[in-house]
């Protein structure tokens, strides 16, 4: 889609910003390729009378993995897709997208900068409440509250450095104020408020100077600040809650005492087992689409919610390899003419090597942190690991659709002639274009070689080969262990058991709690999506020495990495690297010489093979749910807002969906 907002930008920067929310779509269709003739017309208009016959769902059930269980009621503290696929019905920022990917009201009815992009200003619509678990008004949801979440997010012991990232990087005085905090107790912190004359609004660049208006003042000019309005680190917290429930409270609330201003209230949660979102009755939204009630059952594995489906118990199921091969396979299957593909999930996943993994006992894994430091040995995973095998797990029909070459996700962003982001990084890296057979990257001479060098630079240091790679999937996840068994297998044909060997293990509950904070796993494949529309939201977590950069900090731990001769490569590497995202970030008056910028420090972090682009994630569903109705967020957190649904109780054809996309397609 290149009528993006980031494109919009870059077409328009020398002009003076002056942004206003619209909640309307572009109605003129675009001329393409397409059926021609009455047979496209018929279509059409069969798919017009079918969607007025349709019977739509009220109550929706839904089924999620338990590997994406709740962890934080708190959207502040929220750093993850598996909160944020929940908490966004909960509650609501600033701004919102609807199915085409464009900007629209949420709280905030208008907004507009005057100074190209130095001084953002929201104007909140009045009339937005506060309410309980049960609907009843607490309060008034207004500016005020802005500030109060923006307070609570730069303190540091009140949300432990989480999204601080966005607001440090743009406003003015964040991060003064968040390491003022840092260096106060926590008893004194927790104390800090947003009231007149408090030390926030002193250092801080946010005014609140009515009830209705709030005033963010950037550091310097950023022409995208608006996109940062559909994501958390800028949401409201109402400061009734803090004062009801108190700082260590809020840490720990839950369903039945935080306060709510989205769609829904959460009226029940049982742990690892049901969720129930009710619609919330004093909803600021009065015409927007919602269901009644959405429950959500928490399985095992998508083959536990196929079952599910089969017996009409829920109206959603992303179909395993196993599934998708029986169905398509067999045309008298009763699903068969039911296949529907499912766009992007807007997310680019990589794989990312731990630099400091411990041990069992919590002692540092010398070898491995030794090994991964090498970077012929990361090199000679980028060129030679075969990952089309792990595509089929993904996308059994179109396994190559899943192929990535990149950190950031493509469709993110244009430049003001049209190219899209990735394409400036492709060219970066000297990459052909995806055939659609093999990967662009796979290079059998460069691996040879970079192999054969490792293993001659390690074998001097006394490594043993093959090296041990731990990596971990949720134990009673079944189709996790088998993609874990397709990528161990990939990883034998492709660099061979002479020189890697992986060890799947598993974890019980949480990913983070059992793996993560005691750093224990060798690589983690996980993705990224953007929480706002620029680069540096994706190229800046993985930055040295910055403690907000999220992969640093969570996953790659590379800044516990002490310096020695065995790592001053990697860390030599890790500045370079941050040098130029840092570099590329300095540019704000110019957005085609500033994604050229970042284009050169992504091509670098690829090229070292600090972290390894996997795959994007697409597959084949059975849907009661048109996945075109739904908010398009390639930044943000609303994708998964069950608002302006449409749905069918009977559920959507293969045709009909191949209809509904291409109708979409043409207003994008």
């Amino acid at each position: 889609m290149k009528n993006n907002l980031s494109k919009l930008l870059a077409l328009t920067l020398t002009a003076a910003l002056l942004l206003s929310g619209c909640g309307s779509n572009q109605d003129a269709a675009k001329e393409g390729d397409k059926q021609s003739g009455d047979n496209q017309q018929g279509q059409q208009s069969d798919q017009k009378d079918s969607k007025e016959n349709k019977k739509e769902i009220t109550d929706l059930v839904l089924s999620k993995v338990s590997t994406s269980e709740l962890e934080t009621f708190n959207i502040l503290y929220s750093e993850t897709s598996a909160n944020g696929q929940y908490l966004t019905n909960l509650w609501d920022g600033l701004l919102e997208v609807d199915s085409y990917g464009k900007l629209v009201p949420a709280i905030a009815e208008k907004w507009e900068t005057k100074d190209g992009g130095l001084t953002w200003t929201f104007h909140i619509r009045e009339g937005v409440k506060w309410v309980d678990v049960n609907g009843e008004e607490k309060a008034d949801c207004n500016a005020h509250d802005f500030a109060t979440g923006l307070e609570w997010v730069l303190n540091y012991h009140k949300n432990d450095s989480a999204n601080t990232t966005m607001p440090n990087e743009m406003v003015r005085g964040a991060e003064e104020y968040y390491e003022y905090t840092k260096g106060l107790s926590a008893e004194e912190a927790k104390k800090l408020n947003t009231g007149d004359g408090s030390k926030f609004l002193e250092m801080v660049g946010i005014e609140i100077p009515d009830d209705y208006t709030v005033i963010y003042h950037c550091k310097e000019a950023k022409p995208y600040f608006d996109t940062v309005g559909a994501y958390g680190c800028l949401y409201p917290l109402a400061q009734g809650l803090v004062d009801e429930l108190g700082v260590d409270g809020i840490k720990s609330m839950n369903n039945e005492n935080m306060w709510y201003n989205g769609c829904y209230t959460m009226t029940s949660y049982i742990q690892n087992n049901e969720k129930v979102f009710t619609k919330n009755p004093n909803y600021w939204d009065k015409d927007c689409k919602l269901f009644d009630t959405v429950t959500v059952k928490m399985v095992e594995s998508n083959d536990v919610a196929f079952q599910l489906y089969q017996s009409n118990e829920i109206d959603y199921v992303n179909l395993t390899e196993s599934n998708l091969k029986t169905i398509s396979a067999n045309k008298e299957n009763k699903y068969n003419t039911q296949l529907v593909e499912w766009p992007l999930d807007f997310r680019s996943y990589q794989i990312h090597f731990n630099y400091f993994k411990n041990k069992e006992d919590g002692t540092p894994d010398t070898e491995w942190n030794t090994v991964a430091a090498n970077e012929a040995f990361r090199l000679a995973w980028y060129y030679g690991l075969d990952l089309a095998p792990s595509y089929s797990r993904i996308n059994g029909i179109h396994p190559m659709s899943c192929e990535n070459n990149y950190y950031t996700m493509k469709g993110l962003l244009y430049t003001s002639d049209g190219t899209e982001y990735t394409e400036l990084v492709r060219n970066e890296l000297g990459l052909e274009n995806p055939n659609g057979k093999t990967m662009a990257r796979l290079d059998a001479d460069k691996a040879k070689q970079y192999k054969e060098q490792a293993m001659k630079e390690l074998g001097d240091l006394d490594i043993t080969f093959p090296v041990q790679v731990d990596y971990f999937v949720s134990g009673g996840n079944q189709a996790a262990l088998d993609t874990a068994i397709v990528l161990q297998q990939a990883i034998s044909d492709s660099l061979g058991d002479d020189f890697v060997k992986l060890n799947i293990k598993t974890y019980i509950s949480s990913l983070s709690k059992e793996v993560h904070d005691p750093q224990l796993q060798s690589i983690n494949i996980s993705g990224w999506s953007a929480d706002y529309g620029d680069p540096q939201n994706y190229l800046g977590q993985e930055t040295y020495g910055n403690d907000t950069a999220y992969y640093s900090r969570v996953v790659s731990n590379i800044n516990d990495v002490v310096e020695d001769e065995t790592n001053k490569a990697l860390l030599d590497a890790y500045r370079e690297y941050t040098s130029l995202v840092e570099q590329a970030n300095k540019i704000c008056d110019d957005l085609d010489a500033r994604y050229a910028a970042y284009a050169k420090a992504e091509a670098y972090l690829i090229q070292h093979a600090l972290t390894i682009p996997n795959y994007y994630n697409t597959g084949w569903v059975l849907t009661k749910i048109n996945p075109y109705s739904k908010m398009k967020a390639l930044y943000g957190i609303q994708n998964e807002k069950m608002k302006n649904w449409e749905t069918s109780q009977d559920g959507y054809t293969t045709e009909e969906m191949n209809v509904i996309a291409a109708e979409h397609d043409k207003k994008a």
